[in-house]
């Protein structure tokens, strides 16, 4: 839902766009570790605003009632078939906080890789989602995001995010003229 909010910035009135989703405006993302392998699962999907295919860790909506870590289980088992343990949660904080209101949790996830080993691992999700998933070793994340960057998919910040927490995160220097229109 777009809005335009008017609000005083100590100097006056002033008017901001903004937008907002039905419901309620809550969300989690999901850093699922799979162990003892070292990998991090990510999923690849359409993003109508993004107009792309983007590469992204599992997410999904907060439902009324329902908590972040509840919401981390089932959108981890529909958005890519794994079932992992909660290990921990972040607070709510803003991703676009000069677009949105809507908040974001992390919730850091364990999957036990022995245990899914030998199964077939599918995911189960809604009806309009078309996902794929990449299980991805820790020690080649930053070539894995460089190739689908390079192939032209889009690239969800917070794993440059994650990428920097790591320290690996890949110079992304760009000219002034690729950002003039």
């Amino acid at each position: 839902m777009l809005r335009e909010l008017e609000y005083d910035n100590g100097s006056g009135t002033r008017l901001w766009e903004s937008c907002d989703r039905r419901g309620t405006g809550s969300a989690v993302f999901i850093l699922a570790r799979i162990v003892p392998d070292d990998e991090i699962l990510l999923i690849r999907q359409f993003r109508p605003p993004a107009g792309r295919l983007v590469l992204e860790f599992p997410a999904g909506l907060i439902d009324p009632g329902e908590t972040p870590e509840a919401t981390a289980v089932r959108e981890l088992y529909e958005e890519t078939g794994y079932r992992g343990r909660v290990l921990g949660q972040t607070l709510p904080r803003w991703s676009s906080p000069g677009l949105t209101g809507e908040t974001i949790s992390m919730v850091r996830m364990e999957v036990d890789g022995d245990a899914c080993r030998d199964m077939k691992v599918e995911p189960h999700p809604e009806e309009n989602e078309r996902i794929e998933v990449f299980r991805v070793k820790r020690s080649g994340l930053t070539e894995f995001i460089a190739r689908q960057e390079a192939e032209g998919v889009g690239i969800d910040t917070k794993l440059y995010t994650y990428l920097a927490g790591m320290e690996e995160a890949p110079d992304q220097r760009v000219s002034s003229s690729s950002h003039e229109r």
